[in-house]
């Protein structure tokens, strides 16, 4: 693949001045219309050592407005980012609607030069090319524009460009034993780019390959890509409008799940037993805590549920027994303009926790195929695929490591109207009732077809959901504290509670 790169071109200075005022021009313009219709671009450049990919970002962007664009030099990932997901670092640099982020290197490093020198294992590397593509499909579907450039150049041409910057002492600081060791095994390297270059070269995200031995033509081919891209992607023909069909949530083993009308609600839960049960179930988790951290295993727990279900009061219960250093409550409302300009996931991938810690997700990324199909704030092609793209969000999180539970706190209609009326009337509660929950009650019937969906397709062994008997307040509280201790006793090892009888 590389090999077929023609090395060879070559632009002189009167031709490239030429054709590139034209080119700086037609970016400045194309810029401005990128605005207006609010495309998010992202452009990234992978290549060798020494090829030239700075010198050609900075081509690029001193044809771009700065307000609205920005520069990300990706490199080797800080304690603090192996700490979190693969992608989690890459989420960060997504731009807004209308904004340009440029990339100096990406989330290809992770399976080029970085595969052969972590020594990473075929299956892991398969994964993560896997999601390189996922991620990549879920941006484009989402309409934004990726660009991806890698520049090559000869294993000789390399080698005369370190010894030039080693030999002075303002830039061989930029020549590491680590780009030597590269260029000495130049063919070893040449294959792991052919591989990662084949693997995830899409028709939506193709590849564009550049010969970075003559900076003038590589300049006038990046500009010329990116104009002819962005201008596609301004002014896309009918053919490119995604067709709605049905829900494809994807090739999972999904668990079998009741509909919300055959779950009993009739359980409940005396206050004595009520008392002991949530002391021992807060000691047993505040235990369990220390052992996440040691172990460095994160958790995330998800809640929905219908208003008034008693979500925050669940919450609070398991807020008690935790570390305040070890966890963080992450409420979710109506996205920000910020957020909103954004992919849906963006705000998710933002608040995901360390290693050893834990997040509550008081609402959750499920918004899209509840409240936001429900109200119509997304189109029916954005609901119908998120129900994929949920799926393959929280498999990276299990593959990061992460407990994942969900749970859906479930009441019937009359006790909700119950909870309203007394909230109406406690001058202590009645900020909790607003307009906006009556006009969701209104609605509880579409949202209940909306919430059947959800489980059926998105509770799977990784990231189960959990419907939790709320009708009894106290019940469904210990019903919760229970699954939580449960799931992370077991991945932590421990065959039982510490103290804690077998029933």
């Amino acid at each position: 693949m590389l090999e077929k790169i023609d090395l060879k071109k070559s632009v002189s200075r009167e031709e490239y001045k030429a054709r590139s005022k034209k080119l700086r021009e037609r970016l400045s313009i194309l810029q401005q219309q990128v605005r207006k219709k609010k495309l998010p671009v992202i452009v990234l450049f992978e290549g060798w050592g020494a090829a030239g990919k700075g010198e050609l970002i900075s081509d690029l962007i001193l044809n771009l407005d700065p307000r609205w664009c920005r520069v990300h030099s990706v490199t080797r990932p800080t304690e603090l980012e192996r700490r979190k997901p693969v992608l989690w670092r890459y989420w960060n640099f997504i731009p807004k609607a209308g904004d340009f982020s440029v990339l100096d290197r990406s989330w290809y490093m992770d399976v080029s030069t970085a595969r052969l020198e972590e020594d990473m294992s075929a299956e892991e590397l398969t994964r993560r090319l896997n999601s390189i593509n996922t991620l990549e499909r879920e941006l484009t579907d989402a309409g934004y524009l990726i660009i991806k450039f890698f520049v090559h150049i000869s294993r000789k041409e390399q080698k005369e460009r370190f010894e030039k910057l080693a030999k002075d002492r303002n830039t061989q600081w930029r020549v590491t034993e680590q780009d030597w060791k590269r260029n000495r095994q130049y063919e070893k390297y040449c294959e792991s780019f052919n591989e990662m270059i084949g693997y995830t070269n899409t028709a939506a995200v193709p590849w564009h390959l550049l010969s970075g031995m003559n900076r003038r033509a590589a300049a006038l081919d990046v500009f010329e890509t990116v104009i002819a891209r962005v201008t596609e992607a301004l002014n896309p023909g009918p053919e490119a409008r995604a067709a709605e069909g049905p829900i494809r949530p994807g090739s999972y083993p999904f668990l079998t799940m009741p509909k919300l009308s055959e779950v009993s609600l009739d359980r409940t839960m005396d206050e004595d037993e009520y008392h002991r049960r949530v002391e021992e179930d807060q000691n047993l988790l505040r235990e369990l805590h220390s052992e996440l951290y040691l172990k460095k295993i994160p958790v995330i727990l998800a809640f929905e549920g219908w208003d008034a279900a008693g979500k925050g009061g669940t919450i609070r219960r398991v807020a008690k027994a935790l570390d305040p250093r070890g966890y963080q409550v992450v409420p979710i409302a109506s996205p920000t303009p910020d957020e909103a300009a954004r992919h849906y996931l963006w705000r998710f991938w933002k608040n995901l926790p360390r290693d050893g810690h834990i997040a509550i997700f008081d609402r959750t990324w499920y918004g899209r195929v509840l409240v936001e199909r429900v109200e119509g704030f997304c189109t029916e092609s954005d609901w119908r695929r998120a129900y994929r793209e949920i799926n393959e969000f929280e498999r990276e999180l299990a593959d990061w490591g992460a407990v994942i539970l969900k749970f859906w706190l479930q009441i019937d209609k009359d006790e909700q109207l119950r909870r309203f009326q007394a909230r109406q009337n406690s001058p202590e509660k009645n900020w909790k009732i607003t307009d906006e929950d009556w006009r969701n009650r209104s609605k509880w019937d579409q949202y209940e077809i909306c919430v059947n969906d959800m489980l059926k397709y998105t509770s799977v062994k990784y990231a189960p959901w959990h419907i939790i008997e709320s009708q009894d307040k106290k019940f469904g509280r210990i019903q919760t504290l229970d699954l939580i201790t449960d799931a992370i006793r077991e991945r932590c090892g421990e065959k039982r509670p510490h103290g804690k009888k077998e029933d």
